[in-house]
């Protein structure tokens, strides 16, 4: 069995910045488990990996417009990553030249339309509201993170179960980006199932430093933790975009928001809040490699 890949370096404009996903286009006569995909999942070691079927049986890579996706980490499946989907629909237009003005993902998160456009790409996602929490409640967790004194505000998006933690306004971009946690204990200090990932995100602005190379003021800047998901620190994580999106639509009364996730290799996501509780999100991506998997 051979099956094309790629890896795409998604959410950045340059090859080994933002973040790298692979992509399997499989065919309908290739039948692989769910434990094949996970054993590949691991093997490829990335965030996060795409399986992508066509929806039609005689269905087109280069010419469909309607597919199947799943995405896996290297432990488990999950319902929704923005930056692989971003970097299939890449494969599909840059490296396949499907001529379609829209492709559509059918996924655990239902209907995602997946745009071309001068910016780059635009996906259609759910937006994911967020309610406030008690910070007692998870202060094993925090602790591990960052002082309580230094949290602004605590959000949780149960539909994600992601919790957000944005930082006092008086915090800067470097100490956001100099934050260590202890990722190592997170699961132990919180392994009730409610809480998957952790975003840390503070408002952008001239004076902390969160400002882009080209001098746009960011409106807020963020990292993302997800261990649950054997994930340390993801690069770039749009799924985490959908609650911030909310969140600082909310606070900073924005329909259009700019922003970066400040880890090591870094990315900048675009988003447009859109009614019925939608949101584009908007990068760019690059691809690294092309073959083919052995199996």
């Amino acid at each position: 069995m051979e099956i094309p890949i790629y890896t795409v370096d998604a959410f950045t404009r340059v090859a080994f910045e933002g973040n790298p996903a692979a992509i399997c286009l499989v065919s309908p006569e290739h039948d692989l488990s769910e434990e094949q995909m996970q054993r590949i999942a691991a093997e490829m070691n990335l965030s996060e990996t795409v399986f992508l079927r066509n929806k039609e049986k005689n269905g087109s890579f280069s010419k469909g417009n309607r597919f199947h996706i799943r995405w896996f980490t290297p432990t488990n499946e999950v319902n929704l990553c923005g930056h692989a989907t971003l970097a299939t629909a890449a494969v599909l237009y840059n490296e396949l030249g499907n001529p379609s003005s829209s492709v559509t993902f059918d996924s655990l998160s239902g209907e995602l339309v997946v745009t071309k456009d001068g910016n780059g790409f635009v996906m259609n996602f759910p937006l994911n509201e967020t309610v406030s929490q008690d910070k007692a409640d998870y202060s094993k967790l925090l602790d591990l993170i960052i002082s309580r004194e230094c949290i602004e505000a605590l959000e949780y998006s149960p539909i994600t179960k992601k919790l957000l933690v944005r930082l006092t306004d008086n915090m800067t971009r470097n100490q956001l980006e100099s934050l260590r946690p202890d990722i190592s204990s997170m699961v132990a200090a919180e392994a009730t199932g409610k809480v998957k990932g952790v975003i840390v995100t503070l408002r952008g602005g001239q004076e902390n430093g969160a400002v882009s190379l080209e001098g746009e003021v960011y409106d807020f800047v963020s990292r993302y933790f997800a261990p649950w998901n054997g994930i340390p620190e993801d690069p770039v994580t749009g799924s985490a975009h959908t609650v911030l999106a909310h969140y600082w639509g909310k606070v900073l009364s924005k329909k259009e928001l700019f922003a970066r996730q400040c880890s090591q290799r870094g990315g900048d996501v675009r988003m447009r809040i859109l009614e019925g509780d939608r949101v584009d999100l908007i990068g760019q991506a690059v691809t690294v490699l092309r073959g083919s998997l052995l199996l």
